[in-house]
């Protein structure tokens, strides 16, 4: 379908042809003459086809078409500064975006500047780790468009600055993200201060039985579109995986940035630690990269992102949650250092890749603990990645084969550790051999494979044992039992288990 073909008024096809857009995506197709109707929907698209602008347009249309007209300007008076501030009340919010992260959030408004830069709609974003003086001052001046994510719009809200009583359009963006982030409380607090009368849009890359049951209470006879089957990566992507001993990915990962011909690299791994640390390897490997996290502060992450489209530096490591949303032109790879501990967030990842019709690769580096989360990820996208042979120097010590059996899914017999064979007598540690330990730079630490999230701070302390915290036996009070709560003490989980 042309975009010549929609109903989209003329600013906006003057925006598309300058942005030289002419054929609508699949979802775009779908999606736009819905939301023009001004039904609720919910649609399932991958990342990277084109979901923002299935949105964005529709709505800015219908906004426009009803804006109530604007004041005038306070007139200026001759040798004196005066405000530009119009007459009368704020024009009151009209649509919400509401996405996952500041990235997202960020993109977003950009798009929309671009969409609708020749309107009299005007729009503003909010989000957390900036000063909210400026947002809020944006507020006061009235917006037709609200572009938040949910933390910082809930703490707006709670301050009085914002007031959705008379909301005509409501978006979630990545909505099963926001579901893994804990936003779920939030959420629902945002929805319940919206008109019953709204029209609600809902997207997704991916279709868990949370967000269907979410849709089924926000949303009214909703059109389900779903352009892709559920978590099925893009086509163009080609994708493989690594077997190799933990202590050797960051090894590896040199010897693969240096002798792989491509642009830019996008490196997910699991922790904030973890990130930076593996910038310090790759630098005094001589390969140029940067770190992006949650850690680092909002202008840091802008001006490294903005480095990073630039080619400047060429390898970007970053967590699951500071990654999402970005839409970084001519993204050739994307390695899986550390394997996510959700098959969706592999679908995610693999999406920063062979976006707008381009083609891609993405890596996964496999340790032996990995093994279940790489079935995982196989069973949901109901694709086997195949298996690259080994490289000369980083033999795995525990050869996989994809027709293992998944460890600790039956009873019976074999060591349940770290996969060693039967006759080791037991579990052995990867990056270990009979004759010695292999040299190894990351991973060297128990937290760095910390399962427990990607922003998590990976330098808890283990829990001491005992109710007491600091001492293994509890201290024996006169008259009571020696647990202390004059009661059978339950037993514990070891303070070293993974959760």
């Amino acid at each position: 379908m042309k975009f010549t073909d929609v109903a989209l008024a003329e600013p906006f096809q003057r925006a598309l042809k300058k942005l030289k857009y002419e054929t609508a995506s699949p979802i775009q197709a779908e999606a736009i003459p819905v939301i023009l109707d001004g039904k609720d929907l919910i649609g399932c698209a991958q990342t990277g086809t084109g979901k923002t602008a299935a949105f964005a347009l529709p709505m800015l249309h219908r906004l426009l078409e009803s804006a109530p007209p604007r004041e005038q300007p306070t007139e200026r008076v001759r040798g004196k500064r005066t405000s530009n501030k119009f007459q009368g009340p704020p024009r009151p919010i009209r649509a919400l975006i509401l996405a996952p992260t500041r990235e997202l959030a960020a993109q977003i408004s950009e798009s929309l500047k671009k969409y609708g830069g020749a309107t009299s709609l005007k729009h503003t974003v909010v989000f957390g780790g900036v000063s909210q003086v400026p947002q809020v001052r944006d507020l006061r001046w009235g917006i037709d468009t609200l572009v938040a994510t949910p933390g910082r719009l809930l703490d707006l809200m709670t301050q009085g600055h914002i007031n959705l009583s008379q909301l005509e359009i409501l978006c979630f963006d990545e909505a099963d993200q926001m579901l893994d982030m804990g936003f779920l409380p939030a959420l629902k607090k945002i929805v319940a201060a919206c008109p019953h009368d709204r029209q609600t849009v809902m997207f997704s890359a991916t279709m868990p039985p949370e967000i269907r049951d979410l849709a089924e209470k926000w949303l009214t006879n909703p059109v389900s579109l779903q352009v892709a089957p559920v978590a099925a990566p893009a086509e163009r992507i080609s994708q493989s995986v690594h077997y190799v001993d933990k202590r050797r990915k960051a090894d590896l990962l040199s010897r693969y940035l240096q002798d792989t011909p491509r642009s830019r690299t996008l490196v997910f791994v699991r922790t904030k630690h973890d990130c930076d640390k593996l910038v310090r390897i790759l630098e005094k490997d001589g390969l140029r990269a940067a770190a992006i996290h949650s850690n680092k502060s909002q202008s840091v992450r802008s001006r490294t992102l903005a480095q990073f489209k630039s080619n400047r530096p060429p390898v970007l490591v970053a967590t699951d949650i500071a990654a999402r949303g970005l839409d970084v032109n001519d993204v050739s790879h994307v390695v899986n250092f550390d394997l996510p501990e959700t098959p969706e967030t592999y679908v995610h990842r693999i999406g920063r890749t062979a976006r707008a019709g381009a083609e891609g690769v993405a890596v996964s580096f496999c340790a032996g603990g990995e093994r279940r989360l790489l079935k995982q990820i196989e069973r949901l996208t109901r694709i086997s990645i195949p298996i690259e042979p080994a490289i000369d120097g980083f033999e795995t010590s525990d050869p996989i084969t994809h027709d293992e059996p998944r460890r600790g899914g039956s009873r019976g017999r074999g060591p349940r550790g770290n996969g060693g064979p039967r006759t080791s007598g037991g579990p052995r540690k990867f990056g270990s051999k009979p004759g010695g330990k292999k040299p190894s730079r990351f991973g060297s630490k128990s937290n760095s494979d910390n399962q427990g999230g990607d922003d998590r701070p990976s330098d808890k302390k283990p829990a001491a044992a005992g109710p007491f915290g600091n001492k293994n036996k509890p201290k024996r009070i006169a008259g009571k039992p020696a647990t202390g709560f004059g009661q059978k003490q339950k037993r514990r989980r070891p303070a070293n288990t993974e959760r």
